[in-house]
């Protein structure tokens, strides 16, 4: 079974800008959560939230980095956190707990790309354990914190997902490494996660969405030489972006879009991109986008979510 995507018709679409989303939102003592929300894409969300008047949560790897990047944006803080480290999950998640604060937006947006083959934790595959098991484990950690009746939980997947379904044979390939293949798992398994924790948590007022921001080049493609993005046609000849790439404002505009608009109320668990829910995809083009059924099988989701607990020894819903 594959779960239905219903597009409410939003007003915005593929150039549509962050700050055109939240443009005459007031989100005035309004928490928010941004994971990556200091580099490429999360950076660009981050500033649209606190120009509409969140204050916003930064939780990095390299707080100095982040520090540095945010340092003439207000209302932003900065905490340590390693979404490849269960224990610095837990750490991290404790600490805001005992600030007492309610959570109303959660971005999971952080992410790795195509690198070369990476072991953490108990011998974990990277992509699946930062961009998957690090984000699962941080929102069931922060369950006490989200505002009841109207938190919302957003994960950044991405058209990459077309590569590959969950490997339920082997997600942590233990042979045949592809980073690729590694990634798509990855950006699959945040849809799935989405659509289950919607499921989940739907009743208790906290609703999830998974957004593909678009075809964007930021340091997320860190990983990736610069001779592939020519043979990938990322870029043009003299090195700027190919039509129908975003910039990251625009990248980042269904990231915010999916966190606040009340055309999304109903519509829990959905996959968004183009500040609207996506179509079904027709095509193997991942410019032109929308969404493969196993990133909507439900079934496969709520597997996911079993597998998840049992990796993580979390389950909080």
């Amino acid at each position: 079974m594959i779960t239905e995507q219903q597009k409410p018709g939003s007003a915005f679409g593929a150039h549509s800008t962050a700050d055109d989303v939240l443009m005459g939102r007031d989100l005035t003592g309004t928490t928010a959560l941004v994971t990556g929300g200091y580099s490429g894409l999360g950076l660009a969300a981050t500033r649209a939230l606190v120009r509409a008047g969140a204050h916003v949560v930064i939780p990095a790897r390299r707080p100095e980095t982040a520090a540095d990047a945010l340092r003439d944006l207000p209302g932003t803080e900065v905490c340590a956190l390693d979404l490849a480290d269960l224990e610095s999950v837990r750490v991290f998640a404790e600490r805001f707990l005992e600030s007492d604060r309610t959570l109303g937006i959660l971005v999971n947006g952080a992410g790795i790309m195509a690198c070369p083959e990476t072991r953490v934790g108990p011998g974990w595959e990277a992509h699946f354990a930062v961009n998957h098991l690090g984000h699962f484990a941080l929102t069931h950690r922060l369950r006490p914190a989200f505002a009841p009746g109207g938190a919302r939980v957003v994960a950044v997947a991405s058209s990459g997902h077309f590569l590959s379904g969950i490997r339920w044979a082997d997600v942590h390939f233990r042979t045949g490494y592809d980073r690729w293949s590694a990634y798509a798992q990855s950006k699959t398994a945040n849809a799935l996660f989405a659509l289950h924790l919607d499921r989940l948590g739907g009743k208790h007022g906290l609703h999830a969405f998974a957004v593909h921001p678009g075809s964007i080049l930021t340091p997320l493609q860190r990983h990736i030489p610069r001779e592939e993005w020519h043979a990938q046609g990322w870029v043009t000849p003299d090195g700027t972006p190919a039509p129908g790439f975003k910039t990251p404002e625009q990248g980042a505009a269904t990231t915010v879009w999916a966190a606040t608009s009340p055309l999304l109320d109903g519509h829990g668990g959905a996959y968004c991109q183009d500040c609207d829910i996506a179509k079904p995809a027709t095509t193997d083009d991942m410019l032109i986008g929308g969404v493969k059924p196993w990133a909507r099988d439900p079934d496969a989701a709520a597997r996911l979510w079993d597998l998840s607990c049992e990796l993580t020894g979390l389950n909080a819903f």
